[in-house]
């Protein structure tokens, strides 16, 4: 277990010194490209100019900052970097427009990023070289206003389409945001976003994308991390930013059933760092807290957090609609697993993301998956297409016996002190999800090899 230092540098003449403890391993981000900001962040910063968005210094700080985390978190490899298998010791030094504004920041960034990741963060800020302080060009002002009224993380997964179309058939103008990651994801994002244009013909909404990878090798001697926690504060992060250039105030809008942003473990085994935290209450409470420590006139919401997956489906505006994009859009946890197989790349079919999904649109379901049919034979709990349907057997036989432990189990994953008034309904969108889940799963069969 090694901790590591990784801290960032406007190309070769950048050269102030960050002091390193004995312990830490030091690796330099290098956040340039010839004259251009590297990281996929210079080309959102033209595309957000040509969709007339200004974004402020701290908002351009934000997508740098998220640079560092999304490096460190995927090119350092949990087996090698941490001395229980997972928490990894990360510490940044981030060159920033204003280091006071961002220094009060710290603790926020901390305890968001220690709870999504189960890393131990430490955050520290430099100011950014002379050349460097100014980044965010003034943009001319066109002679009618940026008209969008929102903005919307479009994952290209069942339930950012849906909260795409309900935003649109109520007559909202939507920026959709997206992280262009693999293939496949990034496939599903523009095939979703076409079938929408055919939906809403006469709508000017638009969409914003970042692509942000980083190579092998970007730390000496550790190999790459195959988890992407972290990669949520990426995504927020390009949302923010845009929303900040609207030049009013926004609102970020996350959609994202309830079942799957409680992130409730399903059985005793299975940790809950080992599932998404992206949209947990807390994680998501963190993030207003930075957006007012910034001074950023914004917020973030998940107008589902309410809602089970199969309830956003069934109520979703436009049901048609949804039909015909519900194929095009993308809910698997691995979708690239499937090429090990010499399969086309989509959905498993057994992972809890493609549960759930299975479980919305039962009876009427489109999808392709790689397991077609749960029923077919005894899944082997012991491989990874019955674990976690076992995981769902045992996590609804166990509200079924009690079914008032739903009230403690939705606090195993973290705090839900920012919202007290919602406690009985978040352990009622659990159990209504696990519902969901138990009906798709009645006559599957599971056992160990």
């Amino acid at each position: 277990m090694r901790r590591h230092l990784l801290t960032g540098r406007f190309g070769s003449k950048d050269t102030v010194k960050v002091p390193k403890a004995s312990d830490e391993q030091l690796s330099t981000l290098d956040l340039l490209a010839g004259d251009r900001l590297a990281h996929g962040i210079g080309y959102a910063l033209t595309n957000m100019a040509e969709l007339n968005l200004e974004p402020s210094e701290v908002a351009v700080d934000l997508m740098i900052v998220a640079a560092h985390i999304h490096a460190a978190d995927t090119r350092l490899a949990r087996a090698t970097e941490s001395q229980d298998g997972w928490s990894r010791e990360i510490r940044l030094v981030v060159p920033v427009s204003n280091p006071t504004l961002w220094s009060g920041a710290s603790s926020v960034l901390k305890r968001a990023l220690d709870f999504l990741t189960g890393d131990r963060w430490q955050i520290g800020f430099r100011r950014r070289p002379e050349k460097f302080a100014t980044i965010a060009k003034a943009r001319p002002r066109p002679l009618d206003p940026v008209s969008f009224d929102a903005v919307n993380l479009f994952s290209g997964g069942l339930d950012s389409l849906i909260g795409a179309i309900d935003h649109l058939h109520s007559g909202g103008l939507p920026l959709l945001v997206s992280h262009a990651g693999e293939g496949a994801v990034s496939k599903s994002q523009e095939e979703c976003f076409e079938v929408l244009k055919e939906g809403f013909p006469k709508s000017a909404f638009d969409r914003l994308r970042i692509w942000m990878a980083f190579g092998d090798g970007l730390i000496d001697g550790v190999e790459s991390e195959s988890t992407t926690r972290g990669r949520s504060f990426l995504f927020f992060s390009l949302g923010v930013a845009a929303g900040v250039g609207l030049g009013k105030k926004f609102v970020l809008r996350v959609p994202e059933n309830g079942l799957i942003a409680l992130n409730v473990p399903l059985d005793p085994l299975r940790l809950g760092a080992l599932s998404t935290r992206t949209t947990h209450p807390f994680y998501m409470a963190r993030w207003n807290e930075l957006l007012d420590v910034l001074g950023i006139n914004g917020a973030l919401t998940n107008p589902y957090w309410d809602k089970t997956k199969g309830e956003m489906a069934t109520q979703c505006a436009d049901r048609d609609l949804l039909k015909r994009a519900a194929p095009h859009s993308l809910s698997c946890s691995s979708p690239a697993k499937a090429r090990w197989k010499g399969q086309s790349q989509g959905h498993c079919g057994y992972c809890l993301p493609c549960l759930i999904r299975r479980a919305s649109l039962l009876g009427d379901d489109p999808t392709y998956y790689g397991v077609p049919d749960l029923t077919a034979g005894t899944l082997d709990t012991r491989q990874a297409e019955g674990q976690q349907v076992r995981s769902f057997q045992l996590a609804i036989r166990r509200l079924a016996e009690r079914p008032d432990v739903a009230k403690l189990l939705i606090h195993k994953p973290g705090p839900l002190s920012d919202y007290p008034d919602r406690t009985d309904a978040y352990a009622d969108v659990y159990r209504r999800g696990l519902e969901e889940v138990g009906a798709l799963l009645a006559g599957v069969r599971t056992a160990p090899s």
